[in-house]
Order: C-alpha cells, then sequence, then structure tokens
C-alpha cells in the first residue's frame, strides 16, 4: 500500500522552507555597542538557483503537483520565466509528475480514508491536478470496489448507531457515506442492506428506502 500523501489545501510553507527573513537590530542598551543580530545566510539571488532552492525544499518529504509548486514560487515572487524554466526542468527529469501523485493519492486517500471517487476528484483538483490526469486516476477505482468499501465503512460504524431510531441510524449512516463522496443512491443501498443484515424487518426498512 502507497504511504499516505501528506493531507493538505496548498503547499503552504513552513518556518524552515520559508527562508531567512532580514535580522532584526538590537534594542539599544543589548549588547555591545549596539552590534546587530548575525544574518542568516541568504538565498541565491538567480532567480532560477532561487526557484530551484524552493521547490527542492517543497519536494523533500512529500510529492507536489507542478500548481503547488508554482504557486508557492508565485508567493515567493520568483519571476514567472524563471519558475517556468525550473518547473519544465523538474518535469523533464521526473521529480514532478502530477500522474504519479494523482495515482498515488487515489490509492492513498482510498484505502485510509475510504474516499469515493467523487471526493478524490475533488480533493485532486483543489491541488491543480489537470482534469484529465484526474479522471484516469478515479477510473482506476471501480464501482465494485467503491461498494465494498462503503459496506466496510458503514460496518464499522453501525455499532456505534444501536439504539438510536431507525430514521436517524439511516441520516447518520448516509451521511457519513455521502461526506466521503458515495451518491445517495449508493449509499442508501448499503445502509439498507447492512440494517437488513442486522436483522431488521425489510418492510419497515421500505418506508425509508423505497425502491432501495
Amino acid at each position: 500500500m502507497v504511504a499516505d500523501i501528506q493531507d493538505g489545501d496548498g503547499p503552504a510553507l513552513s518556518r524552515a522552507e520559508a527562508g531567512p527573513s532580514p535580522a532584526s537590530p538590537r534594542r539599544e542598551g543589548r549588547g555591545p555597542a549596539g552590534d546587530r543580530a548575525p544574518e542568516r545566510e541568504a538565498e541565491p539571488k538567480d532567480p532560477v538557483e532561487r526557484a530551484r532552492a524552493i521547490c527542492l525544499r517543497l519536494l523533500t518529504g512529500t510529492p507536489r503537483t507542478r500548481r503547488q509548486l508554482a504557486d508557492a514560487l508565485s508567493k515567493r515572487e520568483v519571476p514567472e520565466e524563471a519558475a517556468e524554466e525550473v518547473l519544465a526542468r523538474f518535469e523533464d527529469v521526473g521529480l514532478i509528475d502530477d500522474a504519479a501523485f494523482a495515482d498515488a493519492w487515489v490509492e492513498s486517500r482510498h484505502h485510509s480514508r475510504g474516499l469515493a471517487r467523487r471526493a478524490l476528484a475533488r480533493e485532486l483538483r483543489t491541488k491543480g491536478v489537470d482534469s484529465t490526469v484526474i479522471d484516469e486516476a478515479v477510473g482506476r477505482l471501480d464501482s465494485g470496489q467503491e461498494e465494498e468499501t462503503a459496506r466496510a465503512l458503514v460496518a464499522r460504524k453501525l455499532r456505534s448507531t444501536r439504539g438510536l431510531d431507525r430514521e436517524k441510524r439511516l441520516r447518520r449512516l448516509a451521511g457519513m457515506l455521502a461526506r466521503k463522496g458515495y451518491s445517495e443512491g449508493l449509499a442508501l443501498r448499503v445502509v439498507r442492506r447492512a440494517l437488513e443484515e442486522e436483522g431488521e424487518d425489510p418492510e419497515l426498512l421500505e418506508e425509508h428506502f423505497p425502491g432501495g
């Protein structure tokens, strides 16, 4: 199983990634003769070298999409021409691979969080992955696998809903699946089957699952 990918909405820069900040002068009366605090090592002045250094820091330990890196470079005011040169080079050597990122994201988030194709596609869009790449990645999850995962999710949640009335159980279980991106039809079908297997009367369930 692919290791979980760090979840996040964008390439937020950590304090370490954000690079050096200008040294603040010591307050008068502190330190010898108004000495200034030593400055940190400066980033490369060449825009291309700056872009390369920023991207390498961001890629250390977690994959990033091209859009995430481009946004980070823009926030750091790296000139667009330098940013494009570095991003294209990183793609050429495989350091940026949105298709591989999407495949790993789908596998990891489906297995670790039980997310359905719709939710996975939504997450990948927020990371700037191209719609064609997204379709290919989520398309590797077939409907049978989605339903199997939905049943497992309901089975784990079922016990905690015992003692609630039938309609509340329905809302809670189906709502949990909806939040993970499962369609209403699939959610209702899976919940009804789980309740029937638990011993609920199918005729009574028909009031809440008409035609299910």
